[in-house]
């Protein structure tokens, strides 16, 4: 597997049929959302788009198609999506790995810019959410990044710039390690004080314990719901905590530290965010 590189493309927030209120909670956290996407696969999302890296808000429309595959998890983070070049080669050496790899799949949504509409296309290697217990791991092949990656929507009132952490809980995080392991080499995961830690582009990646998360978030922690693995949070880093604090101020249960601001999950659909400078 030594041709995969773990870079972060984007995180999913799964809001089930809640997009509408969704879409307010972070406009009211200060990300600017791109306008409402609807995927040929029948799903819809909203996009807050960083430098190299999104936050994307997914779910259903009442005229939408529901996706068994993301009806099965909590509203909540609950998919961790790498950069791929090419979705085929991931397939290769990810079935080569003997990992429980599915089918490339491609699939689109429009784009409409300057009055003219376009088709934003991709094609994804996902692995078998069913046997990945953390939650949907996969990775992205974006056919279109101009129709995505758009200077317009990379504002943010909350002075956001890049997702620079995310943390997943797991009883054994050495355990849960291994997938990544598994993906992108054995070197690619280090120990650090009961955490298991990978580099992915300008993100880290932290598999934590219960108790080590209990201690950083304690009451700002996102709710299990009786999972023993799963993706708890979220760190972004911002131009200025002072700008953030002005916007934020106002949330219910903000915790206001030296060096950052966490926002409390029952405040974001269930994922703690922290922002930092």
């Amino acid at each position: 597997m030594a041709r995969l590189s773990p870079v972060l493309d984007h995180v999913v927030v799964d809001v089930c049929d809640r997009v509408a209120d969704a879409m307010r909670c972070y406009q009211s956290l200060g990300f600017q959302l791109s306008p409402r996407g609807r995927h040929t696969l029948g799903s819809v999302n909203h996009l807050a788009m960083f430098a190299t890296d999104y936050l994307e808000l997914l779910g259903f429309a009442p005229d939408g198609a529901v996706r068994p595959e993301i009806m099965s998890f909590p509203v909540g983070f609950n998919g961790l999506v790498f950069k791929a070049a090419d979705a085929d080669l991931v397939h290769r050496e990810a079935a080569e790995a003997g990992l429980p790899i599915l089918p490339v799949q491609s699939f689109s949504r429009p784009v409409t810019l300057d009055g003219e509409t376009h088709d934003a296309r991709f094609r994804t290697t996902r692995l078998d959410p069913g046997k990945v217990a953390m939650g949907r791991v996969y990775f992205c092949e974006h056919q279109t990044p101009d129709l995505v990656w758009r200077r317009e929507w990379q504002v943010h009132p909350n002075g956001a710039k890049a997702i620079t952490r995310v943390v997943i809980v797991a009883t054994d995080p050495q355990s849960a390690a291994q997938l990544f392991r598994s993906l992108f080499g054995d070197d690619a995961v280090t120990g650090h004080d009961g955490r298991q830690i990978m580099s992915a582009g300008v993100a880290q990646i932290e598999l934590v314990t219960p108790a080590l998360a209990k201690v950083e978030f304690d009451n700002a922690a996102a709710d299990p719901a009786r999972r023993t693995e799963y993706m708890a949070a979220l760190e972004v880093r911002v131009a200025s905590l002072s700008n953030a604090l002005q916007l934020l101020r106002s949330v219910s249960g903000l915790r206001v530290e030296a060096d950052r601001l966490v926002v409390p999950a029952v405040a974001a659909f269930n994922v703690t965010l922290i922002f930092v400078e």
